[in-house]
């Protein structure tokens, strides 16, 4: 028996169209930088409420331009300076000097940040993280700029002026250090090892603060912090890498290439060594070194994540050496303090 035929279906068919597929909207452009502190900004936000609104709009270019709002980068002057400061001291040190170089560490990074972006304001504009800036954004002109640089700079040495005579000597490299060093990535691909200098320099003037003198042990702990500062500056400059690229800027994560991942391992270890020597020399105890044990935990995590190197982790891992700095200077205190 033969199957019965299918009748035909009574349906028109729908003519064969072609659908138009809607263009995917581009993600907006995020004019909050990448390395801001939300916290930060909020407490900005509510110590200005009182003023007028252009006046609070202004002043809080001002703070931004001295990056009141990404404290991060003023911690990480910080903890070299108070373990100098407690070193030098071998026990807690002097209120003066505590209080001058504590204030001085927060007035000097900040006149550091208003030069770098007067020095960056053509290169800033280009590059994603760094177009909302003050200056590149037009919020601040760079004559406002530099006025707020010298003013920092003038703050900062009417403090030091209350120290010593090798202190107040020392301030003027440190000055000079941190005025050069926005200039550098123009012209060599070391400007981390410039910027560890500038930010280490508060270490011998600490100790010429409290001793008068400036011991070998100040110039290693210097030594570390250089290497210390090229790490974590070098994570950081891993974010822009490829816009650095673009706009000419240098930097050692441009240096080091590839090899990146490899040579920050190499120099953590390098720190680290360099850390076991200043504890060694200053008669350190235990605490000290489960101290040293965590920051060499926080080095391998550190690596862990930026393996893949994309730009968040790399930012992550700039911001965990705050805790690091943080946990070394808790173990220089405690061992002194037993």
């Amino acid at each position: 028996m033969s199957p019965t035929p299918r009748k035909p279906s009574s349906r028109p068919k729908a003519p064969a169209t072609t659908a138009k597929r809607r263009p995917i909207a581009a993600p907006a452009r995020q004019t909050r930088p990448a390395d801001a502190s939300t916290r930060a900004e909020k407490t900005l936000d509510w110590l200005l409420r009182p003023l007028p609104p252009h006046l609070r709009e202004k002043a809080h270019a001002y703070l931004v331009l001295t990056r009141m709002d990404r404290p991060v980068g003023a911690l990480l002057l910080l903890w070299p300076t108070w373990w100098a400061l407690w070193l030098a001291a071998k026990d807690f040190p002097p209120v003066g000097p505590l209080f001058i170089f504590t204030i001085g560490v927060f007035a000097m990074r900040a006149a550091g940040c208003a030069i770098n972006d007067y020095a960056d304001r053509k290169l800033d504009p280009q590059v994603a993280r760094t177009a909302g800036r003050p200056i590149a954004s037009g919020r601040v002109t760079p004559r406002e700029a530099l006025i707020v640089f010298a003013s920092l700079l003038v703050l900062s040495f009417v403090l030091v002026l209350f120290t010593n005579k090798l202190t107040i000597l020392l301030s003027f490299a440190g000055a000079a250090l941190a005025a050069i060093y926005p200039f550098t990535k123009r012209y060599t691909h070391l400007p981390q090892v410039v910027l560890g200098a500038a930010f280490g320099w508060s270490i011998p003037m600490a100790f010429a603060a409290v001793t008068n003198h400036v011991p070998p042990q100040a110039w290693l702990l210097f030594i570390g912090n250089i290497i210390w500062s090229v790490i974590y500056d070098t994570e950081y400059a891993m974010v822009d890498r490829d816009d650095d690229i673009k706009v000419g800027a240098k930097s050692t994560a441009i240096l080091f290439g590839d090899a990146d991942l490899a040579i920050i391992g190499i120099l953590m270890g390098t720190f680290l060594v360099t850390m076991l020597l200043v504890g060694t020399r200053a008669a350190l105890g235990w605490p000290y070194w489960i101290a040293l044990l965590a920051a060499a935990g926080l080095f391998a995590w550190q690596q862990w994540i930026m393996r893949g190197r994309a730009r968040e982790a790399c930012l992550t891992a700039f911001r965990n050496n705050n805790w690091l700095g943080l946990a070394l200077w808790v173990g220089i205190v405690i061992a002194l303090a037993l």
